[in-house]
């Protein structure tokens, strides 16, 4: 009867049985047999299960991204941000990462409301009208009745990222909502909905990041600086927002 190891992996070679320890490994194989079952031999004595011995404190040190970004506009006169606002807004974003990994599993574990229906992570449309509402989306702006109505309907303005919704998402799905809001953000102008999202979610971002979340970042930066520069001064707000995005993890 085979054993397990010869179902998975059958013999190429045939071999004649004899007892290894009749080898000399001291001394060259002096036929085929004799150096097949030499290799039999040191396959006998290697664990089945090898675990690397690493450093954690070696791993820390390499741990910081970053990326390109050429191809980026320059600011237009009276928009581009000062180096200190630049290390203020990276070191506020850093904090935020951290409280997010932090705190992940609590929100995780918090119950969502009735009337939040978290789309699935191959629904694009669902996901562009869970984040951006229906308002934006479809280019409707809110009617009278709406805008007097009482409270707030999610479903026409945009599902805020709130942490008990954005833990519950994986790598895979904050990456693929990334790519839905970037290919919206690409054909259209900056709203409010979009920064936030965009914002919440990068921060959920984990190290080391895909392949794909960097060609993301890549395509938001270059985005926010076209948006950028076409700004003029009475548009501070949106400025600020797409120079905060473009400056995220570079």
């Amino acid at each position: 009867m085979k054993s397990d190891v010869e179902e998975l992996m059958p013999r190429l070679l045939p071999l004649e049985s004899g007892d290894l320890d009749d080898l000399d490994f001291s001394e060259p194989p002096r036929n085929p047999q004799d150096y097949l079952r030499q290799v039999q031999r040191e396959a006998s004595l290697c664990p089945d299960v090898v675990v690397a011995q690493i450093d954690p404190k070696k791993l820390k040190k390499k741990q910081t991204v970053n990326a390109s970004i050429t191809g980026c506009q320059a600011a237009p006169a009276g928009f581009s941000p000062s180096l200190k606002w630049q290390l203020k807004q990276v070191s506020n974003f850093s904090e935020v990462r951290q409280r997010v990994h932090k705190h992940r599993q609590h929100w995780r574990s918090q119950t969502l409301d009735d009337n939040v229906v978290v789309p699935n992570s191959d629904d694009e449309e669902g996901w562009k009208i869970f984040c951006l509402g229906e308002n934006v989306y479809l280019n409707s702006p809110p009617t009278l009745e709406e805008t007097n109505a009482p409270g707030l309907d999610y479903v026409k303005t945009g599902f805020p990222p709130f942490l008990s919704i954005v833990s519950r998402l994986n790598q895979a799905t904050i990456s693929a909502v990334l790519e839905y809001l970037m290919t919206w953000f690409s054909e259209r102008s900056f709203v409010p909905q979009l920064g936030r999202w965009m914002y919440a979610l990068l921060a959920c971002l984990e190290k080391p990041l895909l392949p794909e979340a960097h060609s993301l970042i890549r395509q938001l930066a270059r985005r926010s600086s076209e948006v950028r520069a076409t700004l003029v001064r009475d548009h501070h707000n949106v400025c600020s927002m797409c120079q905060l995005e473009e400056k995220m993890f570079l």
